[in-house]
């Protein structure tokens, strides 16, 4: 958990800590102590706020928290963040670098009420990708994307036999739908299934016939 204002820290560890009971969680209040914390404990999921200073007594800055996202996600590309902050709307900066991420990413204003903030949290952990409709300039789909609509809608295949098909692992493809869901604004809903709410969306996007 990264935040510098200690009544955000305090009120967020306590939210977390009640609803991950069994999780060890860790604190940082600027980007050295947070990029330490990383390196020595590799930690599973990262809480973080973008307005930060780089070492203690410095000035909280945008561009700190946005250079500590870059250098997180390079460093450890499976990592799954949240990325809880006012400032949400900078992370279109790294738009290239989170499409390519490999962990959940999702994005939750500090406005958000808890429930809301916890189920950006859940999303991480389970490896899906949620970003805000501002970062979202019309539908915007790669090709391997596309051949996986093709293949899981068209024929009908599962995600290994897709795997096998696109030469890739099956984590990829889940990637891929991670990406490809984001992308189409869909995301887990009580009583939903995912993967029909992925194949509507697609087809009323025109992204699949």
């Amino acid at each position: 958990m990264v935040d510098d204002h200690e009544s955000v820290l305090s009120g967020t560890l306590d939210v977390l800590r009640r609803h991950y009971p069994e999780a060890d969680i860790l604190t940082a209040q600027t980007a050295q102590e947070a990029q330490n914390q990383a390196e020595k404990f590799q930690p599973g999921l990262v809480v973080m706020d973008l307005s930060m200073p780089e070492l203690a007594g410095g000035s909280a800055r945008t561009d700190t928290g946005i250079q500590l996202l870059r250098t997180l996600m390079k460093n450890y590309p499976a990592l799954n963040i949240v990325v809880q902050s006012a400032h949400i709307r900078s992370l279109v900066r790294l738009r290239p670098l989170i499409d390519a991420h490999e962990g959940g990413f999702t994005v939750a204003d500090k406005s958000l009420p808890i429930k809301e903030m916890l189920t950006r949290v859940d999303w991480a952990l389970q490896g899906l990708i949620y970003t805000p409709k501002e970062m979202r300039t019309g539908v915007e789909v790669k090709p391997e994307w596309l051949e996986v609509l093709n293949l899981a809608f068209r024929e009908g295949l599962q995600d290994k036999t897709i795997a096998e098909r696109m030469c890739v692992s099956e984590r990829t493809v889940r990637h891929y739908w991670t990406k490809i869901q984001d992308v189409l604004d869909v995301y887990p809903d009580a009583g939903k299934n995912i993967r029909i709410q992925t194949e509507m969306r697609a087809r009323e996007e025109g992204l699949i016939d």
